[in-house]
């Protein structure tokens, strides 16, 4: 397995303006290098989990370039028979008529030669190249102006862009100003720490993110989920029952509690808890006063990334 740890984006309000910068979709899918050695291919996950059985079409197809010691960048996609993203396609891989795709944006090692000093650029071009005639989809730079690019990507309904300075360097495992990412539709990772049950599994789940090492509950979420991603979540969260409150701010109300407010400590009685472990993407309107999500909705579980990694983003 790699060494290599992606590098990450630092979260912006706005696209940056300026001749330096460049403008990528942010595709809904899940982070991955692409690894092909002559003993194999690999696809590696961000936080290093082996990809591989997981997504054979994506892996026969990084073993078809016409290199055999190559390392690439890139997000595994599901995409629709209108060439949209759907995360929660990705959930139902095994089942789903969705196309499974890997869009590449960055070459980090050919022929034994690293590229991680080479300017974006470069690196761009050179990928280009590699690609061509390959299975392989790549993930080019968008034309326009950051008006026109933020315009068009609201009305196709995409999740965001990445904003690249076209000379920087690939710096593993950072989270630099290098490269920015803008979300349009608010969304981000929680940490699930507890749910409201119900008959058959349960009524809402809820969520929160770490600072430090306190978790802080963000909210309670009960829409977006289909039946198949409702159990598949009871399966991951079932076992992992604990006595006690994993929120250090819970209670967090003392008067009657409404849907996606306060829970008081009566609410507490009914609740059931959980080991902070299960990570998943939940798309909301806006933070409230009270650092509350307002209007949650789950989007899909995110196996890609670690528990006491997640925090809110700006």
């Amino acid at each position: 397995m790699t060494a290599v740890r992606p590098m990450l984006a630092s979260s912006a309000s706005r696209l940056p303006r300026g001749p330096d910068w460049t403008y990528e979709v942010k595709w809904d899918g899940y982070r991955a290098l692409a690894v092909n050695r002559p003993s194999g291919v690999q696809l590696v996950s961000r936080n290093q989990k082996d990809l591989t059985r997981d997504y054979p079409a994506v892996a026969k197809a990084v073993g078809s370039l016409p290199v055999q010691d190559a390392v690439l960048d890139g997000e595994i996609v599901a995409l629709d028979g209108s060439g949209r993203p759907s995360f929660q396609a990705l959930q139902h891989r095994r089942t789903s008529a969705h196309a499974l795709v890997y869009y590449a944006f960055d070459l980090l090692e050919v022929d034994g030669q690293s590229l991680l000093r080479t300017a974006l650029s470069e690196r761009r071009r050179r990928l280009k190249t590699l690609l061509r005639g390959s299975q392989l989809l790549l993930s080019d730079v968008l034309p326009g102006s950051p008006e026109h690019i933020e315009r068009e990507i609201r009305r196709l309904g995409l999740e965001g862009v990445i904003a690249k300075k076209e000379q920087s360097f690939y710096v593993p495992g950072e989270r630099t100003d290098a490269w920015l990412k803008v979300k349009f539709s608010p969304r981000q990772e929680f940490v699930i720490g507890g749910y409201k049950p119900s008959a058959s599994n349960f009524d809402s789940l809820l969520v929160g993110y770490f600072d430090k090492r306190k978790l802080l509950f963000a909210g309670r979420v009960r829409a977006g989920f289909t039946p198949h991603m409702r159990a598949e979540v009871m399966r991951r969260i079932g076992d992992q029952q604990i006595a006690r409150c994993p929120f250090v701010n819970l209670p967090n109300s003392t008067g009657k509690s409404h849907w996606g407010e306060g829970i008081t400590a009566e609410d507490m009685k009914a609740l059931r808890w959980v080991k902070p472990a299960v990570v998943v993407e939940i798309g909301f309107v806006e933070w409230t006063a009270e650092a509350l999500l307002r209007h949650s909705t789950f989007v899909g579980i995110r196996d890609d990334k670690r528990a006491p990694a997640v925090h809110r983003e700006p």
